[in-house]
């Protein structure tokens, strides 16, 4: 009782109180604040996990990351600065290159503009070690033809169904029927992998989770990552919140903050 905890859970978390079972709630460490907390388990976590457990990334390698500026891509581009020598591939609007360079991106792409395939290729004509897919549809077939040998592609979101603020079935067809698939057979003849990942599947494992925050945790407080936050907004502005990422102007997490009452914020004032 009393503690300041950090909480998982699938869905259920715009709202002041919350009920999660203790054993997805994690002691915030030192120093951090609610809002950092709130950008931290489901962005690293996933990040981490794709990088390390699925990408088993090493010295001299290079990845490419999609959606840099966002949650995930700015926590796994902090990861990757972990290791030695790492060059980062990140695609994101031509206005988010500036901030992508200053926090390690080698190669900033705009997607709009260009193929990122080729610019990959101009600059490393092999492709790349690990590629970080949350688009779906026909970019993951880009992202596995991008693959060096023994490279590996990590698909964790179908993004390109999101096209808009309402739902869009042509973009969900279209998506759809571009989808990548392989059989095990084909795979034996490229010498790649191919990996699924989906935090929310992970409810039941407590120790593999736990031992990935507390990995987290060690690397934050020793100065190593530090959630890169966007924007907060209040309840009751989470239409405005929610333009933020449609509009894709965020670089980094938004954060939604209950108000404080008018009550406890008279008290501060007195």
């Amino acid at each position: 009782v009393g503690d300041k905890v950090m909480v998982l859970a699938r869905s259920g978390l715009w709202q002041e109180v919350v009920n999660v079972p203790a054993s997805q709630t994690f002691l915030m460490p030192e120093g951090m604040s609610f809002e950092e907390a709130a950008a931290l388990l489901v962005n690293y976590i996933t990040a981490y996990m794709i990088l390390f457990d699925f990408g088993n990334l090493r010295p001299n390698q290079s990845v490419l990351i999609h959606m840099a500026a966002g949650g995930v891509g700015t926590a796994a581009i902090q990861l990757c600065k972990t290791v030695e020598n790492v060059t980062i591939f990140g695609t994101a609007s031509a206005s988010k290159h500036d901030s992508l360079k200053e926090s390690g991106v080698a190669h900033p792409i705009d997607y709009r503009t260009m193929d990122y395939a080729e610019e990959v290729r101009k600059i490393s004509p092999k492709g790349v070690d690990i590629v970080l897919d949350p688009l779906g549809g026909s970019d993951t077939s880009k992202a596995f033809n991008l693959l060096k040998p023994m490279g590996k592609l990590i698909t964790y979101g179908v993004a390109n169904l999101l096209t808009g603020q309402k739902k869009n079935l042509m973009a969900m067809a279209k998506t759809w029927w571009n989808q990548f698939s392989i059989n095990a057979l084909q795979l034996l003849h490229h010498n790649k992998a191919v990996c699924g990942y989906h935090l929310g599947y992970m409810d039941e494992e407590f120790e593999l989770v736990g031992g990935v925050v507390a990995k987290l945790i060690n690397l934050y407080s020793q100065g190593k990552i530090k959630p890169k936050i966007d924007s907060v907004w209040p309840f009751d502005q989470v239409a405005d919140a929610m333009r933020q990422m449609q509009e894709k102007k965020n670089v980094g997490k938004v954060i939604l903050v209950p108000e404080a009452p008018k009550e406890q914020s008279k008290k501060e004032e007195n």
